[in-house]
């Protein structure tokens, strides 16, 4: 098992008078939000975990020496961002845990069961989703007639119909490498942002008659992610609450 990290983001709505390093190394209750991620991951070897770094990458790689790292130069997108650890995977053949490195409320047990998950349905591609009655801007999951998965929506290119679906798609997933950097070569920038989404890597690998699965959680709060600073403050709250559980 091998996984992913994704880190290599600037996170500007973070930045304060004293804060301008990458967002993955904003601190919530004293430690860098990628700690978080990288604890839930212990239950892999360090050597296995990638992490994607970009903006201010020294830092990144500086507060996080263990791991070995892949570098995204410019941010054109999650899909391009995953395309950037294939020379670390070029010998490897197994399955791909991608996460995002901005999400510390997410468990070592959701990961697992997400891996788990996949293991046994013998998936070529899982997707983590959440049912939320939240206001969110995370990508929504279209299925089909039958309740399989069809496709995700990025929030931005959802029409007023997609915006109401309650299942997300919060950026955790678990890939059959080969089946992964295959889509990836396929997958355009035809979106509203112009990027390379890792959104369009299902659909592909299902066209292609790969077998697609899902884990869904009902806990809408594991799946907060932090991009503003009323982000964090939410995730600080939870994680609070909880520890004194």
């Amino acid at each position: 098992m091998k996984a992913i990290v994704l880190a290599a983001g600037k996170g500007k709505r973070l930045f304060s008078e004293t804060f301008s390093s990458p967002k993955v190394l904003r601190e919530m209750l004293g430690k860098p939000l990628l700690g978080y991620v990288t604890d839930a991951l212990s239950f892999l070897p360090k050597e296995d975990v990638i992490l994607v770094v970009g903006y201010r990458k020294e830092q990144v790689i500086e507060a996080f020496p263990e791991y070995p790292y892949a570098v995204q130069e410019e941010q054109l997108g999650t899909g391009h961002a995953v395309l950037s650890a294939k020379p670390l995977l070029s010998e490897y053949h197994g399955p791909v845990l991608v996460c995002c490195g901005d999400m510390p409320l997410m468990t070592k047990e959701s990961y697992q069961n997400l891996v788990e998950t996949h293991m046994r349905e013998q998936n070529d591609c899982t997707l983590f989703t959440g049912i939320s009655q939240r206001e969110t801007s995370f990508g929504r999951i279209v299925r089909d007639a039958d309740g399989n998965f069809s496709r995700v929506v990025e929030y931005k290119d959802c029409n007023e119909e997609e915006k109401k679906i309650k299942e997300l798609n919060v950026g955790l997933y678990v890939f059959s490498s080969d089946h992964l950097f295959s889509a990836l070569k396929e997958i355009k920038n035809e979106n509203a942002q112009q990027e390379y989404y890792l959104t369009d890597v299902p659909p592909i690998i299902q066209q292609k008659g790969g077998k697609i699965g899902t884990y869904t959680t009902l806990d809408d709060e594991e799946i907060l992610g932090v991009n503003t600073v009323e982000d964090l403050k939410l995730c600080e709250d939870v994680y609070q609450r909880r520890q004194a559980k």
